[in-house]
């Protein structure tokens, strides 16, 4: 009886072991050091990297974006495409992405939620055309540049510094909310003031 008993709880170690490394696969979001905000995504239709897999789903999705990367607390505008198995999508308010440089200035290699389990993490390269001194934003419902200084600027004011963690912008001292909203103003969703 003794023995069923250790050999059950070993088995049952030795589960709970391997289940934990299963949910954990994947790249290791600290190994990408850099923030990317996506503002704009689309795909392109058709297959590539030779079309479907067994169950007849397409196994890439090709398409052309541009965001804003934060490397080394500055901000930087560029434009890329991708063919990635997990199409990227366009952050939500303040969100980032985890990034790295694959190959300097040509090539981001970025992590997304894998649907159905976002607590895995599928790769993606960026090919990147980045813009010298620019960032990009949303301004009236079109996209629309400006100066990077003047987001650096806006970070400084309101400690936001994706890279650092600091991913929620604080109202500075004296600042009315956004019109319409509950925090301050903010040139990725808005423009710079």
């Amino acid at each position: 009886m003794q023995r069923v008993f250790l050999f059950g709880l070993s088995a049952l170690a030795a589960f709970l072991t391997f289940s934990n490394a299963a949910l954990a696969s994947g790249p290791n979001p600290d190994n990408y050091p850099l923030r990317v905000h996506i503002l704009k995504y689309a795909s392109r239709s058709g297959p590539s990297h030779g079309g479907k897999n067994l169950s007849g789903v397409q196994d890439f999705v090709d398409g052309q974006g541009v965001a804003d990367l934060f490397e080394n607390g500055e901000p930087r505008g560029f434009e890329f495409t991708s063919s990635c198995t997990e199409p990227p999508i366009a952050s939500s308010g303040y969100g980032s992405f985890p990034a790295r440089w694959k190959k300097k200035e040509k090539t981001l290699e970025i992590l997304l939620p894998q649907t159905g389990k976002p607590w895995n993490w599928e790769s993606c390269d960026l090919r990147t055309e980045m813009a010298e001194g620019v960032v990009f934003y949303w301004k009236n419902g079109s996209l629309a540049v400006e100066a990077a200084k003047v987001l650096k600027e806006w970070m400084v004011k309101h400690q936001y510094n994706p890279e650092q963690g600091k991913d929620e912008p604080i109202l500075a001292v004296g600042e009315l909310p956004a019109t319409g909203g509950t925090g301050p103003s903010d040139p990725q969703l808005a423009g710079p003031e």
